[in-house]
């Protein structure tokens, strides 16, 4: 046969050839893309059911479910991140590392954290007379604060069931207590020995105590926080302030911690009710001012007489004049900042200090790189330390200026001014020391509050008789000292060992 018999020569079949080739190759391309879209499709119909069905219920959770396992159960990743509370995980001026403890009959614990009474033994002095003088230690997890408050030996000065609030599970407690009234039930804890009110609860704080069960909304459980935060916006103007119905949900992140990790005091009278002090506000000398005004006195304090009050952890306080406040952000944006899992967004559970990540925690907002971001804060914090050591200083030798100018017959009227001036420094120097941002939370206020702690003493060696040519160009239009307390507790008010606040 030759050529001319064919009517399909050799360029034309390689022409074919090729135009079969796209074709081919375009219908596997085609459907290449289909698949992927289907895919795609489907995986972002999955993920929008995952965002509509946060959880599987595999259990019920009821508004009596203390125990976080059975919480975990249906929250799986969040109970994960709880109980990695347990961690021990220093930072510069903040955290714990653990240290080996010698179990005895009355600590079964193999390990605890460091003294800070030993470490630093001016803070000792401070306190003596007090149960915080007795022991004092570093912070550990929220995995540790029923344990840690159960075996403090804190307890040689006996405790009441008032210290429970902010270290167990009570919400249920309260509630069963108080046969559904937890303001009941919260009374009757109030006055309870610590050992008796132990033997009511089993865990440290726990899911319910934050989120309600049936919808997993944040809402208050301690009482006290109630009547405070209502207190405080009366101050500010807001008269019946109802935190339930009133709060948003931004601020509902700051203010379940807040039930908490704060300023408070024991009532002096029968009730021993736990009362957080803002009815003046929420500033520490705002504090020391409602104390002074009824009255009230935590113990007298060993060396010198002195009518004192303690500091307890006032981070809420502090945190509410800082920058971050006025910002909005919340507690909950540094300390359990919102993370991905797949299609969701969850708070991080594994509380813990923001330096400890800094990625997730600080630079949602901070544009800066990670080492440049804990370079600031520990600026700040070593700024507030160097305050801390000169304030402390400061405290030394005007204590043992006051057991000198007892011993000397110093006249009444003077070493009592001395007296309320200890006092007030004191408390001052104590509501920065015991706020466990070591200054961060509001760094301007911290100092603030320094700067006034260190006018007391310079008002009180005035009293007392020192650098008398200061005192003559000074005194005229000195502040005079806080003229509601008077040189003993007064009667109303125990003057020895009333509740420690363990």
């Amino acid at each position: 046969m030759t050529s001319e018999s064919n009517p399909t020569t050799k360029p034309e079949r390689r022409t074919w050839r090729a135009i079969i080739s796209v074709m081919v190759a375009a219908g596997l391309v085609a459907a290449l893309a289909a698949f992927g879209v289907t895919a795609l499709l489907v995986n972002i119909f999955q993920r929008q059911q995952e965002a509509k069905n946060p959880f599987m219920r595999v259990v019920e959770v009821t508004d009596d479910t203390v125990d976080p396992a059975v919480w975990g159960m249906n929250f799986p990743m969040q109970y994960d991140q709880y109980k990695r509370t347990v961690d021990m995980e220093r930072t510069r001026f903040g955290g714990s590392e653990a240290v080996p403890h010698v179990v005895n009959d009355t600590d079964p614990r193999a390990v605890t954290a460091r003294s800070k009474i030993e470490a630093n033994p001016r803070l000792k002095r401070m306190w003596a007379g007090y149960a915080f003088a007795i022991d004092y230690r570093e912070k550990r997890g929220h995995a540790y604060m029923l344990e840690d408050q159960t075996f403090t030996q804190r307890h040689k000065k006996q405790q009441y069931g008032n210290c429970m609030n902010c270290h167990a599970s009570m919400y249920t407690t309260y509630k069963q207590l108080g046969d559904g009234d937890i303001q009941a039930g919260f009374e009757k804890v109030n006055v309870m020995l610590y050992q008796d009110a132990r033997k009511l609860v089993e865990h440290p704080v726990s899911c319910i105590d934050c989120h309600d069960p049936a919808t997993m909304q944040l809402r208050i459980t301690r009482p006290a926080f109630k009547a405070g935060i209502r207190a405080a916006k009366a101050a500010e103007g807001v008269a019946d302030y109802d935190v339930d119905t009133m709060a948003t949900r931004q601020e509902m992140r700051t203010f379940v911690c807040a039930q908490c990790h704060v300023e408070y005091y024991f009532a002096p009278d029968e009730s021993r009710r736990l009362t957080f002090p803002w009815y003046k506000g929420r500033r520490g000398d705002d504090i020391m001012a409602y104390y002074d005004e009824i009255g009230f006195t935590d113990w007298e304090q060993a060396d010198t007489g002195a009518p004192m009050l303690k500091a307890q952890h006032p981070e809420f306080e502090t945190w509410s004049q800082g920058t971050h406040a006025a910002a909005g952000v919340a507690c909950a944006d540094c300390h359990m900042p919102y993370m991905r899992k797949g299609a969701l967004k969850i708070s991080d559970h594994h509380v813990r200090s923001p330096l400890l990540n800094i990625n997730n925690a600080c630079q949602g907002c901070h544009r800066a790189p990670e080492e440049e971001l804990l370079a600031r804060a520990e600026r700040i914090q070593e700024r507030s330390e160097e305050m801390l050591d000169i304030a402390l200083n400061g405290l030394m030798d005007f204590i043992d200026a006051i057991l000198e100018a007892r011993a000397t017959g110093v006249d009444e009227e003077r070493l009592n001014e001395a007296l309320k001036c200890q006092r007030a420094a004191t408390f001052l120097i104590d509501f920065v020391e015991a706020e466990n941002s070591q200054g961060f939370h509001a760094p301007q206020e911290s100092a603030r509050i320094f700067f006034k702690a260190m006018d007391y003493l310079r008002k009180g060696n005035i009293a007392l008789g020192k650098s008398s040519a200061v005192a003559a160009v000074a005194e005229p239009q000195a502040e005079p000292a806080p003229e509601t307390i008077p040189a003993s507790p007064p009667a109303a008010v125990p003057a020895t060992d009333p509740p420690a606040g363990v």
